[in-house]
């Protein structure tokens, strides 16, 4: 690594000639010959592919749709550096019947937005890199406890918080009967000691929704082991993506639980609609199975509707090329031959499933008959690698639903999603700019 400079002194430049002893050497010879480019497969035709969209009428009669977003706040530049981020969540309930309503008219009066109802919007500060709580030693003890302490606090309106719904969710509480191994879950790595490994939480010993332990306490929130990818120098800014997704799905289970415990029937009026995939992924991917049985015992029992929207990646970056080549009013459902030959390269596993460590729903792309595109995945009971629309309950409803609700404010957008992000989002100015100095204005030296 060069030298840099912070005074009159010049920056170490790179050499101009280095290259050449890479270019040369053997070893690096031999390892560039066992690289190789995967192969792109000639284009195949997407109607073999394609199944016809049954548009059909639909008993769904509430939508509620859920985002958070969070943006980082430096408060100290230079070294050592300090900052924090600060998420935001919301979760808004529309009545189907009223954005049709909506949708038909050239201007949308006040009393009209008035009926779109905001079930939540949470606010969550963390503090990620040069920053900790008063009451706690060191960064990632911060983090744990400000994470279990704003989910034992908030209840989005109800009697009981999103921690305890954690807690009927892990433990299986939803069920009336129970298997041993329901009640018990393993977490891979001790917060408090990282030498530890696969402590058994069982539910008859959490006290508080915590766990003694020789080690320390575990918090039930430990779960999501977001402690294994905090770094006490090198900061935690790397969480902000998981915990955007595992607050995002809570609150989807929260209202889920709501809605088992006073209005069984209103469930199965309703579709949910999140703005990321049907899947949990890095440190709290073991979650999808804990999703799986949950699925499973709400299609056996009751009914979902889920989706789950992608506005970026590889998945939508293929939908828009193959756009022109769709028929308006067909679903491609990716399997993985597809997904490993054109969008994600590489070796198919004959014995599992894409991403069926993470996931709980599969792909689909969707061309709407007035042309829209999305890339969406659903909920279902098991993963297969080659699934058909028998194999995604709820199918043609939910996208018939989906359809419906089409708007054009943003390329291929929706209603419900386009107003909740508008519920949530940060902007990087002025919202960062005036964010940071409230920050720093209320944190005390």
């Amino acid at each position: 690594m060069s030298y840099s400079s912070v005074g009159k002194k010049p920056f170490e430049k790179a050499s101009k000639s280095s290259h050449h002893h890479i270019i040369n050497d053997e070893v690096v010879q031999s390892a560039l010959s066992n690289f190789y480019i995967p192969d792109v497969l000639p284009e195949v035709s997407i109607s073999s592919l394609t199944v016809p969209h049954n548009s059909c009428e639909y008993s769904l009669k509430h939508v509620v749709a859920i985002d958070g977003g969070y943006t980082e706040i430096p408060l100290k530049i230079g070294y050592p550096s300090a900052s924090l981020h600060f998420f935001q969540f919301g979760a808004l309930y529309f009545k189907t019947e009223d954005l049709k309503n909506m949708k038909q008219q050239k201007h949308i009066a006040p009393e009209d937005m008035q009926k779109l109802r905001n079930i939540a919007r949470i606010k969550l500060p963390l503090c990620t890199k040069g920053v900790k709580r008063k009451d706690c030693s060191s960064l990632t003890s911060s983090v744990r406890r400000s994470l279990f302490e704003f989910l034992k606090s908030e209840n989005m309106g109800e009697n009981s918080s999103l921690l305890d719904t954690l807690a009927w969710f892990v433990f299986h509480r939803y069920k009336h009967h129970r298997g041993v191994e329901e009640k018990h879950w393993n977490l891979a790595s001790h917060p408090c000691n990282s030498d530890t490994r696969n402590v058994l939480l069982k539910e008859n010993e959490m006290q508080n929704y915590t766990f003694s332990s020789n080690d320390g306490d575990i918090y039930l929130s430990d779960i999501f082991r977001l402690h294994e990818i905090i770094d006490d120098d090198l900061g935690a800014s790397g969480i902000s993506g998981y915990v955007t997704g595992l607050v995002e799905h809570l609150m989807l289970l929260h209202i889920i639980r709501s809605l088992l415990d006073k209005n069984r029937q209103t469930l199965n009026e309703t579709i949910f609609i999140l703005d990321r995939p049907t899947g949990w992924f890095g440190v709290t991917a073991g979650m999808h199975r804990l999703m799986l049985d949950l699925n499973n015992w709400l299609f056996e029992n009751h009914n979902l509707f889920l989706i789950g929207l992608e506005k970026s990646g590889a998945f939508v970056e293929h939908a828009s090329q193959i756009q022109s080549k769709m028929e308006n009013g067909s679903i491609l459902i990716l399997n993985d031959k597809y997904i490993y030959s054109y969008i994600s390269p590489g070796h198919e596993d004959a014995n599992r499933p894409y991403a069926s460590t993470s996931y709980y729903g599969h792909k689909i792309i969707f061309k709407t008959k007035f042309g829209q595109m999305y890339v969406a995945s659903l909920p279902v009971k098991d993963l297969k690698k080659n699934p058909d629309e028998n194999d995604i309950p709820n199918l043609h409803k939910i996208l018939s639903v989906i359809e419906s609700l089409h708007c054009d404010m943003y390329e291929n957008s929706l209603l419900p999603i386009a107003l909740t992000n508008k519920l949530v989002s940060l902007s990087a100015h002025p919202s960062t700019q005036i964010l940071t100095n409230f920050a720093k204005a209320t944190i005390t030296k």
